[in-house]
């Protein structure tokens, strides 16, 4: 078993395993983009979207887009390098 590294809880969620994916293939993306993409509840993304700012997994900016906000998001050096890591923990147990 001890061939098998533990896996990043943090990541190991369906709905943030899925923004982490898609935010690897965008330099950025904004709030609606990532919640039309996963098929998410605003609240539920929203609570996520902050588990991985805390974690320093994303950089999320809040801004106004005339008088509407605008939340966008963008993966950090750290997250990218969190996924890999987590991708390669994975392969591990699959393969």
């Amino acid at each position: 078993m001890s061939e098998f590294k533990p896996l990043d809880p943090l990541l190991h969620s369906q709905l943030r395993l899925a923004v982490m994916s898609l935010l690897l293939s965008v330099e950025e993306a904004e709030f609606t983009y990532i919640k039309e993409k996963t098929e998410s509840t605003a609240g539920n993304l929203s609570v996520q979207l902050d588990k991985l700012e805390k974690a320093g997994y994303l950089a999320i900016e809040k801004s106004f887009r005339g008088k509407r906000p605008l939340t966008t998001c963008k993966i950090t050096q750290k997250g990218v390098k969190a996924f890999e890591a987590y991708v390669e923990n994975l392969k591990n147990y699959i393969s």
